[in-house]
């Protein structure tokens, strides 16, 4: 029995975190849109109704699959750090940290140059025909809901949690969200007719531009990375002290890459590269493949404890080795290679749980690095949405949208969203591999993941929780392909999550051996694997 009902159909199915943009979605499907016109279509109505977990100027990593050619893509949609942005200026500021919320944690806002290049590559339609619904929703007004305005019971970076903040230090958000000061009520229509001046603004530039929809596409390109809304986002930025500038938009580019896969036990999961912590699921799903988790039993507390050692020792990989790869090598084959799992699978001690980062040595063929090696890490102590749409013809697309909250930066005047702050991800050594650099792109936690079995496609799934990710995601794939439980629910099955490793946004805390369960795992089972120690 499940909380929700399975849903089926047969020439599409669209999955995202509100309604209205899961309908937006379905509207273009019908329209004649594949699946990457539909989710393209979503994003851009999240970022319009769930400004607290994601807007345009945040970021947006995707896996496509193309029914044409058969193969899998990965759109890098990651911010990068600005050319003033340097270890050396941090630390002459006085900082030991990249701060975890205003302009000196900003980059440059990624999310409209990774949905334009997937709409440019992969998609149909025009830019007018999937972004019109979200610059309606902007200038009619939606009714405002609870996650958005948020009692005081809440997540923490609703608009009620966010009051004292606005009105003291960002005018600019207490103008959009506290109109005439005051918090509005669940219910209340609430517009944005300056965001909805700004997507007609991109709407007006592609229906100037000559030719066809590419060139379409590239004249609302120009425009946001180095037209007049750049300009008036770099201003903006410059004018309250932050560092990305008109010349870091002007260089920003979108990459489409290869992703990264293996198999798992008939399965080809697929995810983002090393700029993400997407291998860490696939470092997960190695060093599982050993072991007999259906004999273990589902939740049980042998198989809890199982699934949270491997994932530490993935996660302290993730810690030592992860980067943007066109800054640092990083050895992901080795590191996803079966025979480096072996190395590793024994280090995980079925009685006790390790309350030590242990990265490994893959390239050295060796399950520890050496003592006395460094760890380029750290043992240091928001909101995210989700979209998955597949069509008819198969295509399928996995996104995770995330980043430029309401709560950790002030929105752009004149432009009315906020930029991302993922820039705090950042080490400030820069011989860590995440370590700081001008251009660089930040090892987000953003995880979209894609499942294709026997050459067709099979699932397509992700969801916010930062560093949790590919925890929670791992577990609910384990839930349909170990335990054969049907999507729905896999999804609702109770989950838990570690807190031994590094954490990715500030102040980057560990809290080795701490393990975070849902309640609706029986006290008995808690207690047993409490006594091992996890």
């Amino acid at each position: 029995m499940t909380f929700r009902p399975t849903i089926m159909g047969t020439h599409g199915m669209v999955a995202t975190e509100h309604y209205l943009s899961a309908l937006i979605g379905v509207q273009v499907l019908k329209q004649g849109g594949n699946a990457v016109d539909a989710a393209v279509a979503a994003i851009f109505a999240e970022g319009v109704l769930n400004p607290h977990m994601h807007t345009l100027g945040g970021e947006s990593p995707m896996l496509i699959y193309s029914a044409d050619t058969g193969r899998v893509s990965a759109i890098n949609g990651n911010t990068a750090a600005a050319q003033r942005a340097t270890p050396e200026w941090f630390t002459e500021q006085g900082f030991e940290l990249i701060p975890g919320d205003g302009l000196l944690a900003a980059g440059v806002p990624a999310a409209f140059g990774a949905l334009v290049t997937a709409l440019e590559r992969f998609g149909t339609m025009t830019l007018t025909q999937v972004a019109t619904p979200a610059m309606e929703l902007a200038r009619d007004g939606f009714p405002m809901h609870p996650g958005l305005r948020g009692p005081s019971d809440y997540l923490a970076f609703s608009i009620y949690h966010q009051q004292e903040k606005f009105q003291d230090r960002w005018p600019t958000s207490a103008q959009l969200y506290l109109p005439q000061g005051k918090l509005p009520e669940v219910g209340d229509v609430f517009r944005n007719p300056d965001l909805a001046q700004t997507f007609e603004r991109l709407l007006q530039a592609e229906r100037a531009a000559a030719g066809d929809r590419r060139a379409g596409l590239q004249a609302a390109l120009d425009v946001f990375y180095r037209g007049e809304i750049a300009r008036q986002i770099a201003d903006f930025v410059q004018r309250e002290g932050g560092l990305p500038d008109l010349a870091d938009l002007a260089a920003f580019e979108t990459h489409v890459e290869a992703p990264v896969t293996v198999n798992y036990r008939g399965y080809d999961v697929y995810k983002c590269g090393p700029w993400s912590q997407g291998p860490v699921f696939l470092q997960q799903l190695r060093l599982l493949e050993g072991f007999h988790l259906r004999d273990l039993g589902h939740n049980s507390s042998d198989y809890i404890h199982l699934v949270t050692e491997a994932s530490k020792l993935a996660f302290a990989d993730r810690e030592a080795y992860y980067g943007d790869p066109r800054f640092i090598d990083v050895p992901t084959e080795e590191l996803l290679s079966p025979a480096y799992a072996e190395l590793r699978r024994p280090l995980i001690d079925p009685d006790r749980a390790s309350l030590t980062l242990r990265p490994g040595d893959p390239l050295g063929g060796h399950a520890l690095r050496a003592a006395d090696a460094p760890l380029l890490g750290r043992e240091w102590q928001r909101g995210t949405v989700h979209v998955d749409v597949v069509d008819a013809q198969r295509n399928m697309i996995s996104a995770t949208p995330s980043g430029a909250w309401i709560a950790d930066s002030p929105v752009v005047e004149g432009i009315v969203f906020p930029l991302g702050t993922r820039i705090q991800m950042f080490d400030l050594d820069a011989a860590h591999p995440n370590g700081l650099a001008p251009g660089k792109r930040p090892r987000t936690t953003l995880t979209p993941s894609l499942v294709m079995r026997d050459g067709k496609p099979f699932m397509a799934f992700g969801t916010m929780g930062l560093d949790q990710q590919d925890q929670w995601t791992l577990q609910f794939f384990l839930n349909v392909v170990e335990f054969d439980m049907p999507v729905q629910a896999a999804i609702e099955a109770p989950k838990f999550s570690s807190k031994h490793f590094p954490s990715s946004t500030y102040p980057h805390a560990a809290e080795p051996g701490v393990l975070r369960v849902e309640g609706r795992i029986p006290y008995d089972v808690k207690a047993r694997f409490a006594g091992q120690g996890t």
